[in-house]
């Protein structure tokens, strides 16, 4: 009897296990299906031409997931929505970033960690939700200059009102900018320990 009992606490502990595990990460495509992804570093299409993750998924923290969620629904009102860059990133695909380019202008140290790599930061972009065409942001992404500098107003009307979009958009969900890429928001409502944790290729 007492042999039995504690198989079944032990089954019960393990599957509770995975299931608190599978609450730490929400995969983007799942929760919502309209938001586009394109993971540039699981390709080399990126600044350093060369493939650092081994694939390509959006996981982030639950509560920053639905953030984006709510962002995403607010933009199709406007026949608009969301395309995916970078979200979470494990620091050992950190490390690789950092071995191949080891300036902290560019990438964060991953013995400091980024916010990336706390599953509570998105590079992204707006998109026109028929087509998935990008609206115009005056550079591409990933362009190290200050033509992609929030601060930035030397750009046409139309690059500086896309931004603005993006900008109270994500703003109005939690999320704050960075001054030197329109591109990167970082989540503001809560704190989340550095990950190592990598995703499964599917």
């Amino acid at each position: 009897m007492k042999k039995t009992f504690f198989v079944t606490i032990t089954i019960c502990f393990v599957s509770l296990h995975v299931a608190c595990q599978k609450r730490v990460w929400t995969d983007i495509q799942k929760l919502d299906s309209t938001i586009r992804i394109d993971i540039r570093y699981a390709t080399d299409n990126n600044f350093m031409k060369k493939k650092i993750y081994d694939c390509g998924r959006c996981l982030l923290r639950p509560e920053v997931a639905l953030a984006i969620q709510e962002a995403h629904k607010k933009l199709k009102i406007k026949g608009l929505g969301l395309k995916m860059y970078d979200c979470y990133r494990p620091r050992p695909y950190q490390q690789r970033l950092w071995d191949v380019m080891p300036d902290d202008r560019y990438v964060t140290n991953p013995a400091k960690g980024s916010m990336h790599n706390r599953g509570a930061a998105v590079d992204l972009t707006l998109v026109r939700l028929d087509s998935g065409e990008e609206l115009d942001m005056g550079t591409a992404y990933d362009f190290f200059g200050e033509k992609a500098y929030q601060t930035c107003t030397d750009l046409p009307p139309n690059v500086l009102k896309n931004r603005q979009l993006l900008n109270q958009t994500l703003e109005s969900v939690g999320f704050k900018t960075i001054r030197t890429e329109w591109w990167h928001f970082s989540y503001s409502k809560k704190n989340y320990p550095l990950s190592d944790s990598l995703w499964e290729c599917k």
